[in-house]
């Protein structure tokens, strides 16, 4: 049985994946906290069991509440909410230790499944030093220049014409960055290209 809290600074999105939440079988509290300052205040007396953050908020960022609530609490299990795909913020708190993230307007279905799928993860703890397979791998100088234009919020056709290559060219690059870093998507590799400092 799960407590989940939900930090988000609207209060509608807040309720609104609060109710959600609430109803997924399993789930026996579902409490809300609007600002990552109070996530912080609330974690060692509430102790949920996953904290769904919300990346962009006033005050205290989801990314930087993440990284605090990390040092403070080893043990918490954090899952990323945003609004529309935030590449940057996403990246920055899954290098951090966050489980994952969620769109604000997933399914039902989509938000019960990753939620199950972040509390079952919540007992395996991440480790303190990088594992085999976070050994660098061989990128070029055009994968690392793509990583590194994702990392900073661009769209292929952004870093296309920041490294005057075609559009295709570039998801070419991606492709072979996904394949290489065993990456699933583009957060997911500029989350590793941050862990393994390729990108900063």
């Amino acid at each position: 049985m799960s407590t989940i809290m939900v930090c988000d600074d609207s209060p509608v999105v807040r309720e609104t994946m609060r109710r959600t939440v609430a109803g997924i079988p399993g789930v026996t509290r579902a409490v809300a906290a609007s600002s990552g300052e109070e996530v912080l205040e609330r974690w060692g007396s509430e102790r949920p069991d996953l904290v769904l953050l919300d990346v962009r908020m006033p005050g205290l960022g989801g990314v930087e509440a993440a990284r605090r609530l990390f040092s403070r609490h080893p043990s918490a299990a954090v899952l990323m909410l945003t609004v529309a795909e935030d590449v940057d913020g996403v990246a920055r708190a899954i290098a951090a230790g966050a489980r994952g993230y969620l769109v604000k307007d997933a399914t039902r279905p989509e938000i019960t499944a990753a939620v199950l799928g972040a509390v079952a993860g919540a007992t395996r703890r991440r480790p303190a030093r990088p594992r085999s397979e976070d050994a660098v791998p061989a990128l070029t100088e055009r994968e690392l220049q793509v990583l590194t234009g994702m990392g900073r919020g661009r769209s292929n056709a952004e870093i296309g014409r920041e490294l005057f290559l075609s559009e295709d060219t570039v998801k070419t690059h991606a492709r072979r960055l996904f394949r290489k870093l065993a990456a699933s998507d583009r957060a997911h590799a500029v989350a590793k290209g941050f862990r393994l400092g390729v990108v900063h």
